[in-house]
């Protein structure tokens, strides 16, 4: 079969990757795409926005495409799985009125409080007085969040109460995620220990992936800005077999159970974005409709099953309660363009030498890549991600970092602390 997968990003060059080793797929396409999804085995990129859903179904009409696996949120959020369903090629992703859970901020704190899911308290705004006069009552630390969709960049954790008035003041007055901010979330700051749990689901059917963390904050130590992402790695030590069951009792289930009861059926990936506290209480930061980036690449890197057939059948309402998942441990570093997450430079050459260790356990996902004649070059902030598969998180570190060594570009940055929670576990 054919199958499109739409997105350009280091998700998409994974979830490739990994359709690729079906064999029910014959060719795959992937719109846009980038230098990294079109060296893939039986893949090719197509030229076409992720936006543009009329071009993607008259593409896939015409190429014979019989499933569409959509990566980003951009186009769940406009309609695509809605368009692809009229037009009668198969599409795993929700529809618009469910990829709301991470389209509006508003609207998942509202149905999580709705359903009696633990998360963070809030209030949200839309003008500017207001909103202050919160953050004053409430003190600081305090989180503030773009409504919109602002590409993983519209959270921002206010220490003061000065930083807290001004990232209002360019949210609401002076449109820094543009439409995406036209209002605001302000959040509890919650402490804990982050994890990533994500899913398949299928209309009241879910099927757990393993376990993730990813790195948000740009620096060593977890400081500075938030970033879309600056590593991964799965599984979760914080996300025992305790947790699991509490996660899926106190979280999950009642997000299906809530997701039907509000007449919202949901059918494609769904990540929850956790804080679990030194109590051991899981809350929910976020949802997310869509897998999450870095962290598509270091679990697709674990998955044993075929992720084609999971994907069908979750379409046609039979998906399994489980999948096949190695035991080993899989560590994703981001290797990010000078500037990032601000403005940053584009249309540096990349250098590869020889990869070290075995090449089936390191692999280098592209996301902010393009090719440019023979050459690969930098387009994003976030350029690639390089992971290794190992016996433990440590070792698995070792290799990404020492794979690492063997590219280079002029301001590539990276940071040098990915896994570290699960290493100090490991270590005692």
């Amino acid at each position: 079969m054919n199958i499109l997968i739409v997105g350009e990003g280091g998700r998409e060059h994974a979830l490739a990757w990994k359709a690729a080793q079906s064999d029910l797929v014959e060719s795959i396409f992937v719109a846009p795409g980038n230098a990294g999804t079109s060296q893939e085995a039986k893949t090719q990129n197509v030229a076409i926005s992720v936006e543009d859903i009329d071009a993607l179904i008259k593409f896939s009409r015409e190429n014979e495409v019989e499933l569409c696996i959509v990566g980003p949120e951009g186009p769940l959020v406009l309609g695509i799985a809605d368009a692809f369903a009229k037009a009668g090629i198969k599409c795993f992703g929700p529809r618009k009125a469910a990829a709301q859970l991470e389209g509006s901020k508003s609207f998942a704190k509202e149905f999580l409080i709705r359903h009696r899911i633990p998360t963070a308290t809030y209030a949200a705004f839309s003008e500017l007085q207001p909103a202050i006069d919160y953050i004053r009552k409430q003190g600081i630390p305090i989180v503030i969040k773009a409504d919109g969709l602002a590409a993983g960049k519209g959270v921002i954790i206010a220490h003061s109460e000065a930083q807290a008035i001004s990232t209002l003041e360019d949210i609401l007055d002076n449109s820094l995620f543009g439409e995406a901010g036209a209002s605001v979330v302000i959040e509890e700051f919650l402490q804990g220990e982050e994890a990533s749990f994500m899913c398949m689901v299928a209309d009241g059917r879910v099927l757990p992936f393993a376990s993730s963390q990813d790195h948000k904050a740009a620096y060593d130590g977890d400081k500075g800005p938030n970033t879309g992402g600056m590593g991964a790695y799965t599984p979760a030590p914080v996300v025992d077999s305790a947790m699991f069951e509490k996660i899926m009792a106190s979280v999950i289930e009642p997000t299906i159970a809530g997701l039907q009861a509000d007449g919202l059926p949901y059918t494609g990936f769904l990540y929850a974005g956790l804080m679990i506290d030194e109590q051991g209480i899981p809350r929910v930061i976020e949802y997310n409709c869509r897998m999450g980036d870095p962290e598509t690449q270091p679990i697709m890197m674990r998955l044993e099953s075929d992720l084609v057939a999971l994907c069908l059948a979750a379409v046609d309402g039979t998906l399994p309660e489980s999948a096949e998942w190695t035991d080993r441990v899989a560590l994703g570093v981001v290797l990010a363009a000078k500037g990032y997450p601000g403005g940053y430079e584009k249309g540096r050459k990349i250098e590869f030498d020889e990869l070290p260790g075995n090449a089936s356990d390191i692999k280098v996902f592209h996301a902010g890549t393009r090719a440019r004649g023979a050459d690969t070059v930098t387009s994003g902030g976030r350029v690639l991600c390089v992971c290794a598969l190992a016996d433990s998180t440590k070792a698995a570190q070792t290799e990404a970092y020492r794979a690492i060594g063997q590219i280079n570009w002029p301001g590539m940055w990276f940071r040098n602390d990915i896994g570290y929670r699960a290493v100090k576990r490991e270590q005692g």
